[in-house]
Formats: structure tokens, sequence, C-alpha cells
């Protein structure tokens, strides 16, 4: 009689816990739909240039009237000042601007990079049209095999699962300290390698040299592994979900790789450039396509997030390791001596 009881009166106290279970389901899931659907389509609904580097050369009386045309449109583009059309290819070399357009004695003239960013080449073209330049000349051109920068666009979600399923296999294989770091340093190598024969040798859609390239991929894959691994061990298997939703939910379509971090909407696009998919777009495109190039910048976030990354793991496995070894020592002081 004793047991049925028992029994019953534990299929009363878990009926609340499977009820709040529920409720959690029910209320999350919504929560989680809308928060990836505002993160993904927000941006992309409002794509337009936001402070867009741009360059006008020529002497000063003759581009006046140019940029009171490009300042009526309300905080669209960045205006640089160039003396004349050399200046303004080094600019566009250096990743100052995205394009320029020139004064000349036959009308205007808009250079662009395709390289730099195929859908803002294609909005400075529009614009140009306007103005009735004369011709466009493309001083950095994407590769023949990826004009329109799709693979390159492309290949952001497939590193950020790479990291992401690298910090979780070395987390969940319950590697720690060392052994770790040099899992995820290898892997992470292995990854940029892979990448790179895949992108650069077979498919020839990038056009550095090939080991900065490697180097760069790597370095992406790492920022999100060590990242991974490095929450997951000071907090737990939760960190593994934390950081996967911060990389997935915003630094994939935050990254400004479909088209620029300046034609996304503020602070989008700044924040995108805080995170590993954004700095390893912006990083791939200056050393593949431009020489390195602006590349200082992403570089640093990347090894930032590594670096992070890796010295939690460390910091995880010493304190773990200090609180196995304290408790026997505890109750070795304690127990009574034979």
């Amino acid at each position: 009689m004793s047991t049925v009881t028992a029994a019953r009166a534990g299929g009363s106290a878990s009926a609340p816990s499977h009820t709040r279970r529920l409720i959690a389901v029910l209320v999350l899931v919504p929560v989680l739909a809308a928060l990836a659907l505002w993160a993904f389509a927000w941006p992309a609904a409002r794509t337009a240039p936001h402070d867009l580097p741009l360059g006008v050369a020529g002497p000063a009386a003759a581009t006046a009237q140019m940029e009171e045309r490009l300042a009526r449109q309300d905080g669209a583009f960045e205006i640089h000042r160039y003396a004349d059309e050399a200046a303004a290819r080094d600019a566009i070399e250096d990743r100052t601007v995205y394009g320029a357009i020139v004064v000349t004695p036959e009308g205007p003239e808009l250079l662009n990079s395709t390289a730099a960013s195929p859908v803002v080449a294609q909005l400075l073209q529009q614009a140009s049209a306007e103005m009735n330049a004369v011709r466009t000349v493309d001083v950095v051109p994407a590769p023949e095999n990826d004009p329109r920068g799709a693979a390159l666009n492309a290949s952001v979600l497939p590193l950020a699962l790479a990291g992401i399923a690298t910090g979780s296999v070395v987390t969940l294989l319950g590697l720690r300290g060392l052994r770790a770091v040099a899992a995820l340093i290898g892997a992470a190598a292995l990854v940029g390698i892979a990448a790179t024969t895949i992108a650069d040798s077979w498919l020839d859609v990038l056009a550095g040299d090939w080991w900065t390239q490697a180097a760069s991929l790597g370095l992406a894959t790492l920022a999100v592994s060590g990242a991974i691994a490095g929450l997951a061990a000071l907090i737990g298997p939760a960190g593994i979900g934390i950081t996967a939703g911060v990389v997935m939910l915003f630094g994939n379509p935050w990254s400004g790789a479909a088209s620029a971090p300046q034609m996304l909407p503020e602070p989008v696009g700044t924040i995108g450039q805080w995170l590993p998919p954004g700095a390893g777009t912006t990083l791939l495109r200056s050393v593949s396509f431009f020489d390195g190039a602006a590349a200082t910048g992403p570089a640093l976030t990347l090894t930032w997030w590594a670096a992070l990354g890796l010295s939690a793991v460390l910091l995880g496995s010493a304190l773990k390791s200090r609180t196995r070894t304290g408790t026997p020592a505890t109750e070795r002081e304690l127990s009574p001596v034979g």
C-alpha cells in the first residue's frame, strides 16, 4: 500500500515539472524563431549604403557639384577627396574606398572594384549612370570564375560550422589543457589547408598567396572553435550552445559577406566586423585580392577571439584540476588517524 502511495505522490510531483518544461518549450521556440528571423531578415530588408566610403577625384572647382549631388543622398556616402585619378586608384587598391568618381574633360568616370564587393560595384555603376559617366573602370576585378562573389559569400557558413564542430568535438571528447589547445590549432590548420585547396586550387575563386589564404581561413576557424571550447571549459556544455548561437544568429547574417559592412544598417555592420565570420570574410578579401591591404584590423580581431578562447580552455582545465586535487586532500585532513 505504501509503495502505491509513494508512486502516486511521485507522479503528482512530476506533473508540475513536465508542465513547466512544456511551457518553456512553447515559449522558447517562438522566441528563438523570431530572433533568428530578425537577425537575418532585418539587415537584408534594410540593405543600402550607410556612410559607404566613396572617392571623388579632380580639381576642387570641378568636383564641387559632384560632391553636392552625392551629399543629397542623406548619409549614403562618406566622401573622400583626391587630387587625381592615380590617387583614387591607390585608395581603391588600399581598401580606403570602394570606388571613386573622377571628373575628366570628357565627363565623369567611375572607378570601382568588383573584388571588394560586386553589390557595391553595381550600386556605384547605377549612381554613375545618373551622372552620365562616360566609362567605368574595374580597378580590382573579381575572379573570372566568381564574378558575383558567390563563392566567397558561401564560404562563411561552412567555416563557421567547421569551427563550431571542432570546438564541440574537443569538448565532448573530454580533451583539456594543452591537449585541447593542440587539437584546436591542428584542426583549424587542416581546415584552412582543405578550404584553400578547394577554393583556390580547384575552383580558382581566390587569387592571393596560397599559404596566406590558408592561414586566414584557419585563423577564422580557430576563432570560432576556440571560443566554443573556451566557454564550454568555463561554464560547461551550455557554452557550446551560447557561442554557437552568437556565431550563427549574429555573426553569419551580419558578416557583410554578401554585400559590404557599410551596406548593412547600423550598428549591425560594425558589430558584424567584431565577430569571427565578418572579420574572417574581410580578412580573406584583403589577402586574396588586395595584397593584404586593410588586413590588420580583421586579423587582430580573429587573433583576440582565438587567444581568449584558448586561454579560457587552459583556465577551465586548471580550475577543474585544482578542484579534483583539492577534494581528496580535504577528505584526508578530516579522516580520523588509525
